[in-house]
């Protein structure tokens, strides 16, 4: 399961996620849509840790992600 509680980012004052919550159960097939430019990559970034959230928690079967050094 995926789960992102109240996640935020921002890239200086432009704050690009704001207090994104859902999840995704386990075989569940979900779809990120939207404009141009309104964080779908980089709620995927953060996800998989390779973009740091600014803060809420993320994580993945029970493991919290954290962004890769």
């Amino acid at each position: 399961m995926i789960q992102l509680s109240n996640v935020r980012k921002a890239f200086g004052a432009n704050q690009v996620l704001k207090d994104i919550s859902f999840e995704v159960a386990r075989g569940e097939v979900v779809c990120l849509i939207g404009p141009s430019g309104s964080g779908k990559s980089t709620v995927l970034r953060c996800v998989n840790g390779l973009e740091a959230h600014d803060g809420g928690e993320i994580t993945v079967d029970g493991v919290r992600v954290e962004a890769r050094s």
